[in-house]
């Protein structure tokens, strides 16, 4: 087949005129993909297509490729998810249209992806779901688990199909005979294929539960039953409404179902179950080609049947033949030529009337071939009905043969039965342990998760520890150091102060002996001169004896000394011993403590090297995201505007002059790492920012500076990425220059400050004044929830007692201490504020300071109305909470709104402050007061709501097996509903939240500002 023949049809299909798609042009698209076994041109031909401006002719796209999805080649399925995604992006698009084809094309358009999607995951079935009991016995694989996934998709498959149904229904008026409009048929047509593949599903559906129910317990099931007893309904009464319609009853024979659904719980009633058979006749087809062939079948047969009749009459007439003698007419019969020419016109007449009998008759032969066509297929759909009766039948009674024979076993059977009921239990435990192991797998699945996320904040820590561990080592040395010398100079001491008293006792003892020898020498001298000295004899000798007695005194004296001075060496010695010992001791505590530093040093390192590579690696990874955020097709529908990106190349290049800093820092002292860490994370997060923002700029501004922003922003992510890879290298860290992504991010800012909106001129005095009013709308606001505050408490005291009493006075005052931590907030920024408009406006006024520097005066004036905004809503809480008719949590929503609103005071007030500034400090630590304050009225609110509330005791003791698996699966359900709910307020909560950054951006002038950047 040619294959511009088939584009030719494809274009011929799918056009904007709202008529039914011509059967012809959609089979020559069907052989098509046969004959190239594939669907490329198909899609070649359709992304030409404007599908997503015009609805009619995307619903037609829909019909043809649903054909081509049933009865094309099966490698059509596989070439057209390569589309999915923009599949998906049509149908989001389309859903946005309540009403028309609109609405029906984004139904389609997910029925057709979930089409896809089951025929991928389940390649066993064929596109136009025909398939035998064994087939779908081995699409499952005998596995009851593959079976019950089945199922669920299966319903899934069948909603959506259901959908698309009452959509088409809703959108006609059924009370006038549309499908007999060319509207309405272009809208009914594609039903055709949605009831063949209805009927398909339907039954495998009702055969897999059967099969399910026959293996696992019927409370499991009873989900499935519900989800198709509702799809049985509405799939019945769609059948019912459809069948009633003019334009199917000559297309297709649609099967009736059942009144009431089949019993599942029951396994014979799998043999009453008849498989809906669809016929649709084999001349069935649109209108237009129905009409051309009963035409053309007219013309053909009229052609040679008509000349002979009439050659045959007139030969009869006129006795011989024109061929003989056309020309010699009077000489033949004898007539003249008048009644010659009455008798023609006559036999002419004659044989129009004979035309027109005859074309009649074909017209009414071809309705009644017709009829015959339809009621043979009828009698063919009945003569297959009645055999699968049959089937049925003979089925059911050899099923009841078996049970015949089952119930005369009963006997046999009831050990087995009780050995099955074993092993059930068996399994039941089984799955009870399996589901403990997962549980627990699942558990250390968040742990883990939970240990990755400290990881960071370990390996700080660790830092930490381990200098401190260094700076421990260095005391406990020196403090060995100090105690081996002072016992050292101790012993020194000691043992000189007794060799000391050893020379003074030994000098005494040399004095006491030459003394000695002097009175021996008097002695000896006074004999001599006896009779000179006799009267001094007496005194002598008594002198004598008292010096003996002194010497025996000195000589026991200095027996004791020495052995004084022998218990002092002793003892001085085992001193040395012992402060030897103790030396050694503490050399060998002191090597320990070096080693270990050592170790700790080496840890230190590596894991200063790991958080550096890890940040390293994490702000790649940023950039490398901003880059692939600029192609995602998503992004295209997002803008900003040339100041903000002003603001971020200049925030990305201050912080390049921080990065080298804490590089060349780094480098001189490795040992500080934490700025560089910081630079590095701060930097990736920058430069990615500035990527995006500047890619976001680029939608909103013509296409040559478009184009040019956008290869300035893709060569800064070039070179982040190259600047951190070469720093994740030591040998390369030291060469790693900087300069070409600042270069970079100069062109960037060079351009964006192009693209600035020109000759805005703002009033100076409102700004200025609006700053000074806001500022002290803000004290006055928090002052008045402060009184607020100190009134409820005095009528809490007054009013309540016991529990309630303490409850309200807890939480009454843990919001008093957030009120001055506010004030206390408020007034350090009206301090910075005034600290940067002096240093700031120079010879300017302040109101002319305030009109230049418009943005940042118009976060503080957005700033203060959230903080008194909020804190006016917080005591209205609170004052709810107290007199019992409030929530806990709507007190602590509005705690953590507070602390967001003063969080955007802070950082509009610090943008442009000193970093040195003393009230920027001050301003710090309110902040932190602030922050403090709201933990402490979430923390008291918490206390106060366990407090109040009571606990259900849990008892299961009474329950059975059966009940508390009940209780289980009911727990389960109401964990999905809750899950649910939270995900539904969660993403009710995103599009609060982007509404109010759109309205804020429309208070503030970014709309206008986007306006004079494009």
């Amino acid at each position: 087949m040619d294959l511009s023949k088939m584009a030719v049809s494809i274009n011929k299909a799918i056009n904007t005129q709202e008529v039914a798609v011509k059967e012809k042009h959609a089979r020559t698209c069907i052989l098509g993909t046969h004959h190239e076994k594939g669907a490329h041109t198909f899609w070649a031909a359709v992304n030409r297509l404007p599908l997503s401006s015009n609805a009619v002719l995307c619903w037609k796209f829909c019909h043809v490729f649903h054909k081509l999805l049933r009865d094309g080649h099966p490698n059509v399925i596989k070439d057209s998810m390569r589309n999915k995604a923009d599949l998906t992006d049509m149908s989001r698009m389309w859903g946005h249209l309540s009403e028309g084809y609109g609405k029906l094309c984004s139904i389609y358009l997910k029925l057709l992806i979930t089409k896809m999607e089951f025929h991928v995951k389940n390649p066993r079935f064929p596109g136009n779901l025909q398939m035998s009991n064994r087939q779908l016995d081995e699409a499952g694989e005998n596995d009851v688990n593959n079976f019950f996934q089945l199922t669920v998709e299966m319903f899934d498959y069948l909603e959506c199909e259901l959908n698309l149904f009452l959509g088409v229904f809703s959108s006609l008026d059924m009370s006038r005979s549309v499908s007999v409009t060319a509207a309405g048929q272009c809208r009914l047509a594609p039903l055709i294929q949605v009831i063949l593949d209805c009927s398909h599903l339907y039954d495998y559906t009702v055969k897999l539960l059967f099969k399910l129910h026959s293996c696992l317990p019927a409370d499991t099931l009873q989900g499935h039953r519900d989800r198709f007893q509702e799809q049985f309904k509405k799939l019945k009464s769609l059948f019912y409404r459809s069948s009633n319609l003019q334009y199917f009853k000559r297309l297709i024979q649609i099967p009736q179902l059942p009144e009431n659904p089949p019993n599942f719980l029951r396994a014979s009633a799998l043999s009453e179950h008849i498989s809906p058979v669809v016929v649709i006749p084999a001349e069935a087809s649109s209108p237009e080609s129905e009409h051309v062939v009963e035409t053309e079948d007219l013309v053909d047969t009229d052609i040679p049947v008509l000349p002979a009749a009439v050659e045959t009459k007139f030969d009869d007439l006129f006795g011989t033949s024109a061929a003989t003698d056309p020309f010699n007419f009077n000489s033949q019969n004898g007539m003249r030529k008048d009644d010659k020419d009455r008798l023609i016109e006559q036999l002419t007449r004659e044989i129009q009337a004979l035309k027109e009998e005859l074309e009649s008759f074909r017209l009414e032969s071809g309705r009644l071939c017709q009829a015959l066509r339809g009621r043979v297929s009828e009698l063919e759909a009945e003569l297959a009905e009645q055999s699968h009766l049959r089937m049925q039948a003979a089925g059911e009674s050899e099923f009841l043969k078996v049970e015949l024979d089952d119930l005369r076993r009963v006997k046999e059977d009831t050990e087995k039965e009780q050995r099955s009921l074993t092993e059930i239990e068996r399994k039941a435990q089984a799955n009870e342990q399996r589901y403990t192991k997962l549980k627990e797998k699942y558990t250390e699945l968040v742990q883990g998760h939970a240990d990755l996320l400290r990881k960071n904040a370990e390996v700080t820590r660790q830092m930490t520890l381990a200098q401190a561990a260094q700076d421990e080592v260095e005391t406990v040395r020196r403090e060995m150091q100090d105690n081996v010398k002072a016992a050292q100079e101790s012993a020194d001491r000691q043992e000189k102060d007794q060799q000391e008293q050893l020379q003074t006792i030994q000098t005494e003892l040399l004095s006491s002996r030459e003394e000695l020898i002097t009175l021996k020498t008097a002695v000896t001298s006074s004999q001599q001169s006896s009779e000179e000295l006799s009267a001094q004899l007496s005194t002598l000798e008594s002198h004598k004896v008292a010096l003996e007695e002194t010497l025996s005194q000195k000589e026991a004296e200095l027996a004791g000394l020495g052995e004084e001075l022998e218990r002092v060496q002793s003892s001085l010695a085992n001193e040395r011993e012992s402060g030897v010992k103790t030396a050694e001791a503490l050399q060998n505590q002191l090597n320990e403590k070096e080693s270990r530093e050592q170790a700790l040093e080496s840890q230190l390192a590596t894991s200063r090297w790991a958080s550096l590579q890890g940040a390293l690696e994490e702000a790649q990874r940023i950039v490398q995201d901003s880059l692939a955020l600029i192609d995602d097709p998503a992004h295209t529908s997002c803008t900003s505007s040339a100041d903000y990106l002003v603001s971020r190349c200049q925030a990305s290049l201050d912080c390049m002059d921080r990065l080298q800093s804490a590089k060349e820092a780094f480098l001189a002292d490795t040992t500080n790492v934490s700025e560089l860490v910081r630079a590095v994370t701060k930097c990736g997060h920058l430069v990615g920012d500035a990527i995006v923002q500047g890619s976001a700029t680029s939608h909103m501004v013509p296409v040559e500076q478009a184009d040019a922003l956008s290869n300035s922003v893709k060569a800064c992510g070039t070179e982040a990425l190259s600047l951190l890879g070469s720093m994740k290298e030591q040998e390369s860290l030291a060469t790693a220059d900087g300069s070409k992504l600042r270069t970079a991010l100069e062109e960037i800012l060079a351009t964006a400050e192009k693209l600035r909106p020109r000759g805005l001129e703002l009033q100076q005095g409102e700004l200025g004044d609006l700053v000074e009013q806001e500022m002290a709308a803000t004290s006055a606001a928090v002052e008045s929830a402060a009184a607020r505050i100190e009134e409820m408490l005095n009528n809490s005291r007054a009013s309540d007692t016991g529990i309630k009493m303490e409850v309200n006075e807890r939480i009454l005052a843990s919001c008093t201490e957030l009120m001055k931590a506010i004030k206390e907030l408020v007034l350090s920024s009206k301090h910075l504020q005034r600290d940067i408009v002096e240093s700031g406006r120079g010879a300017a006024s302040m109101k002319e300071f305030y009109a230049k520097n418009s943005r940042w005066t118009e976060g503080l004036i957005s700033a203060s109305k959230a903080v008194g905004w909020g804190a006016t809503v917080m005591v209205d809480a609170a004052d709810l909470v107290v007199q019992g008719k409030g929530k806990f949590e709507e007190l602590m929503v509005c705690s953590h709104e507070i602390a967001a609103s003063t969080a955007q005071l802070v950082a509009a007030s610090k943008v442009k402050a000193d970093k040195d500034s003393a009230n920027l400090a001050r301003l710090r630590t309110a902040s932190k007061g602030v922050t403090q304050a709201t933990a402490g009225v979430v923390a008291s609110t918490k206390s106060a709501k366990s407090q109040i509330e009571e606990k259900d005791v849990m008892d299961f003791s009474s329950m059975t097996l059966t009940q508390i698996k009940r209780q289980e699966m009911d727990s389960q359900v109401m964990v999905l509903e809750l899950e649910t709910r939270l995900q539904k307020e969660r993403e009710r909560l995103g599009e609060l939240r982007k509404k109010h950054y759109e309205l804020a951006g429309v208070a503030e002038g970014w709309g206008e500002e986007e306006e004079g950047t494009g």
